[in-house]
């Protein structure tokens, strides 16, 4: 070798390979493309897909129209509510009104001018505004000679009795209401229980 000739190297190999892959995944894939598909299986297949696809489709159609059927029932209890219990406030707010007309007509008993025209009055006006509230599904209960009940009572006292059975409402203080199905109040009363002489006699036998 000459001194000074330089060598030249051939630095493409690499280039050269990768170009030979690169033709023959191409030619690989047109051999696979050029190759005719099964009609039938390929008809099968969409078929399938879109059954699959109808399938989904009826699924969340269904579940939007349950849960559309279930926001209008909730919709419509939430109205019928509102529409029974709109005057719930207002009604709470007038029974301390009432209140003072029953104690004013208790109290006329006990004096001489019980049956002057002017507790009239007051009696009469009391029964228009009871007739009101009944318009409305506001009723007052008795609870005289109930059994106590802590969903519609409000127990204040005790009082020892022979005359009524145990835990039976005996006295009542105030009145309770109610407004459709629901407790608007409760009354306030005096409960009932055995002389303690009566219940050592019971403890000793």
């Amino acid at each position: 070798m000459a001194k000074g000739k330089k060598v030249k190297i051939n630095t493409n190999v690499e280039d050269t390979g990768k170009e030979n892959k690169a033709n023959n995944k191409k030619e690989l894939n047109e051999k696979d493309s050029s190759e005719p598909l099964d009609p039938f299986k390929e008809m099968e297949e969409k078929v399938e897909f879109l059954e699959k696809e109808a399938k989904e489709t009826h699924d969340r159609l269904l579940r939007v129209s349950a849960e559309f059927e279930n926001y209008k029932k909730r919709a419509a209890r939430e109205m019928n509510d509102f529409r029974k219990f709109a005057n719930e406030s207002f009604v709470k707010a007038m029974l301390p009104v009432i209140d003072n007309l029953d104690r004013a007509i208790e109290s006329s008993n006990n004096e001489k001018h019980a049956g002057s025209s002017m507790v009239e009055g007051v009696n009469m006006t009391l029964k228009e505004i009871l007739k009101v509230l009944e318009q409305f599904s506001v009723k007052r209960f008795d609870s005289i000679g109930d059994t106590f009940d802590p969903g519609l009572h409000q127990a204040v006292m005790q009082e020892e009795t022979e005359k009524h059975a145990e835990n039976s409402v005996v006295k009542e203080l105030q009145k309770g209401y109610m407004i459709h199905d629901r407790l608007l109040r409760p009354a306030m009363v005096v409960v009932s229980k055995k002389p303690e002489n009566q219940t050592k006699k019971d403890q000793t036998k």
